[in-house]
Formats: C-alpha cells, sequence, structure tokens
C-alpha cells in the first residue's frame, strides 16, 4: 500500500496542531473579548470546548490519512510505547507538533491582536486553590482518557468512519469537568505553544507548572495506551472443524494512516 512520505505526515502534523491551537485555545481569549472575564459561564465552557472537539474532527478527517492525526505529544508516545510507531519517528513528530502550536498561537495573536495577549491567550495555568498535585491528576485523567479513545477509535475492529466524531466528543468531554482545575490542556503541545508565544508577546506565564503539565501528560497517555494494550489482547485460539483451523488474529491496531 502506498503511503506518504515522512515530511509529508511532519507537515500535516504541523499544520493539524496549528488548527487545533488557533481554533481551541484560540476560543478562550474570543470568548473573553466578547463576553467578558473569567471565570467562565458552563455556556461559555462549552462554547470552548465545542471548540477543540471540531477542530480535533475536522483535522482527524484532514490529515488522518496523512500523518495520522496525533497533533498531540503524549499520544504519539503513547502509540510508539504500545509498538504502534516507531521510535525514529517519534522526534520529527513532537518537533512538528510544537512547531504547529507556536504558530497556532501566534495566529491566536494575528486575528485577534494585543487584546488576545491581555486577556491570556488561552495559555494553560492553574490557579489559586489548585495544587500541583490537583493539578498533576486532573491533568494525567484528562489525558487518559482522551488517549484510551484515540487508542479504542483507531482499532480496527472498531466502527469505520466514526474515529474523529469519537476523538472530537471525548475532547469536549474531557474539557467540561477538567476545564475548571487546569484549562483541560491534555496535550504537550498546546500547553507549551501558547507559553511560548505567551513569552514573546509579555504575557503572563507561568512556567513553573509547565513541569507538571507535561509528566502528567505524558504518563497519563502512556498510561492509556498501555493498559487499552493489555485489555484488547486477544490471545490465539486453534478450533479443529471438517479438517480446518480457525485462528484468531493477535491484536496489533496501527494508528490512523
Amino acid at each position: 500500500m502506498e503511503e506518504n512520505s515522512y515530511s509529508q505526515k511532519l507537515l500535516a502534523e504541523t499544520l493539524g496542531t496549528a488548527v487545533l491551537v488557533f481554533i481551541g485555545v484560540g476560543s478562550v481569549p474570543a470568548t473573553l473579548i466578547v463576553g467578558g472575564d473569567a471565570p467562565f459561564t458552563m455556556a461559555q465552557l462549552g462554547m470552548i470546548a465545542l471548540a477543540f472537539a471540531t477542530a480535533v474532527v475536522a483535522m482527524v478527517h484532514a490529515i488522518g490519512h496523512i500523518s495520522g492525526c496525533h497533533i498531540n505529544p503524549a499520544v504519539t508516545l503513547a502509540l510508539a510505547a504500545t509498538g504502534r510507531m516507531p521510535w525514529r519517528d517519534v522526534p520529527g513528530y513532537l518537533a512538528a507538533q510544537v512547531a504547529g502550536a507556536v504558530l497556532g498561537a501566534l495566529a491566536i495573536v494575528g486575528v485577534l491582536g494585543r487584546k488576545a495577549v491581555d486577556v491570556g491567550l488561552g495559555i494553560a495555568a492553574y490557579g489559586e486553590g489548585v495544587g500541583a498535585g490537583q493539578a498533576f491528576f486532573a491533568e494525567a485523567v484528562g489525558t487518559f482518557i482522551l488517549a484510551f479513545v484515540v487508542f479504542g477509535a483507531i482499532d480496527r475492529r472498531a466502527a469505520d468512519g466514526f474515529a474523529g466524531l469519537a476523538i472530537g466528543l471525548g475532547v469536549f468531554a474531557i474539557i467540561i469537568p477538567v476545564a475548571p482545575a487546569t484549562s483541560a490542556a491534555v496535550n504537550p503541545a498546546r500547553t507549551l505553544g501558547p507559553m511560548v508565544v505567551g513569552e514573546w508577546y509579555g504575557g503572563t506565564v507561568h512556567w513553573g507548572q509547565l513541569p507538571v503539565y507535561l509528566a502528567a501528560e505524558v504518563i497519563g497517555a502512556v498510561a492509556a495506551g498501555l493498559l487499552y494494550t493489555a485489555l484488547n489482547a486477544r490471545r490465539k485460539t486453534a478450533a479443529t472443524t471438517a479438517g480446518t483451523t480457525a485462528v484468531e488474529p493477535a491484536a496489533a491496531e496501527g494508528a490512523l494512516s
């Protein structure tokens, strides 16, 4: 079967992550500019969650057949850790995703102007009343659920054509309970890109929180991948009927590609 080149895959990941950040993260300052100061009402939070969800659905269908549409370094690492993509491809994917996140955040400033930075640029942060331990747990749980949905959606036994919708709805659902604690980044590129751009434009960036986000997101995603792999492991069975042997295939699903 013909396959896209590695450079095409990296460009797709860059573009996909840029769109995710521009639409998803960009919905945060857009909401604040139009609707007032945080904390968000549930209706505002719902619109932000919907923006992330629709961006994911759109990108899965736009580039899923090219690069797999990981657009999330934690998902890439989880896929590699479970043997679903070669480790040699991981550095390029991670670099492309972070670059895309930076470009997406720059696009937010380009469209919304300095006001986007003034209202926080959608930079993920946990504030008063939320400690590092709680933030770590929230991000780990959120990313775990997201990665688990991804692994299930790309399973070759899953219903065809619904991976984008399943993952997008998963993102929507995760944001609702997790965002009040940590902004529900659940994606190292989404976490880092706006921080970098916010720093460039003199915004408020809590760099000391970055290790909490990155560690929680990677651990949550890898744990989900390992658990899904364990749950999905299928033993070979042999049944001889009329001189034939039926063997159930063992599990090895690939990423969307």
